[in-house]
């Protein structure tokens, strides 16, 4: 072959790779929309739903997020760990649907970290990360039922902090795509960028404004609330980015098409819903003065 055939060859193998390197992304973007909206639709669901049905997905999702969590952290041996902390946390949130303003789920988390620490030490496995799992997703699980089974108005409360979330992720994906730019913080997260954080935080001010507005609240202090938790939220999610470094992991799981794991999708949730539960514990208004 001339020098010039192998010149369009390969012009042309560049061209096709390119072109299928776009339609892949463009399959992924699709499947990652379709499947974000589907789960949202679920939530939504269910926290109109209340008590023992948004209960229960909360706890599936937890369950989900459990295995995963094991799976990564110890890849050989996590059968009787996962087993500790799933039982710990369902019974926990079981517990604060029953009766959410006692400490009876809170102990339960904590007796499940404890026994999973304990039986990773007789195992000879990784006995903090074992024992964490109990706490980083059985906190943000007892917090979402205690808000939307115990307090006034938790349907709504609920929806606000979903908000917040939905929109960080949205505006981070979306800026960080379209825009690009730096790198955020590359030894955490090799692919998060500084348009995508700001893109975050500024869709989710905007998104919980608007909510708050739509129901005659003060909009100025839901959208303070909004950049407030969207940096939460991108805290969440960096929190989740360095643990699958330190395990070596691109994702937690590849149950959900387009977005990976359970943990890949809930990462701010984990983060925010217990903040919004401490900050509704200290008396502050998160509709500020909203009446859905």
């Amino acid at each position: 072959m001339t020098e010039q055939g192998q010149n369009a060859d390969l012009a042309g193998r560049n061209t096709h790779s390119g072109e299928s390197g776009i339609s892949h992304k463009v399959l992924e973007f699709a499947a990652r929309s379709f499947f974000g909206l589907l789960l949202a639709a679920v939530a939504v669901a269910a926290n109109i739903a209340g008590g023992w049905i948004f209960a229960g997905l909360v706890a599936a999702a937890s369950v989900s997020a459990v295995r995963e969590w094991h799976r990564m952290i110890e890849p050989s041996r996590f059968g009787l760990e996962l087993f500790i902390t799933a039982a710990a946390i369902v019974m926990a949130i079981a517990a604060a649907a029953y009766q959410p303003h006692e400490l009876w789920s809170w102990l339960l988390l904590l007796v499940g970290a404890l026994t999973s620490a304990l039986l990773a030490g007789l195992r000879g496995t990784r006995q903090f990360w074992q024992a964490f799992g109990s706490l980083y997703i059985g906190v943000a699980a007892v917090s979402l039922v205690t808000i939307r089974v115990g307090v006034f108005d938790g349907e709504w409360i609920v929806f606000g902090l979903f908000v917040v979330i939905w929109a960080a992720d949205s505006g981070a994906l979306l800026a960080g795509r379209l825009i690009g730019g730096p790198k955020l913080v590359p030894l955490l997260s090799p692919n998060k960028t500084w348009s995508g954080f700001f893109g975050g935080v500024l869709l989710a001010a905007i998104g919980e404004a608007v909510y708050i507005a739509v129901f005659d609240g003060n909009y100025w202090l839901g959208g303070l609330f909004g950049v407030c938790l969207g940096l939460v939220a991108s805290g969440g999610d960096l929190f989740e980015s360095w643990i699958k470094r330190i395990f070596r992991r691109k994702n937690s799981g590849s149950l959900i098409p387009g977005h990976g794991g359970v943990l890949d999708r809930i990462d701010s949730t984990l983060f925010v819903a217990p903040v919004g539960a401490i900050l509704l514990l200290i008396g502050i208004d998160t509709l500020f003065g909203a009446h859905p």
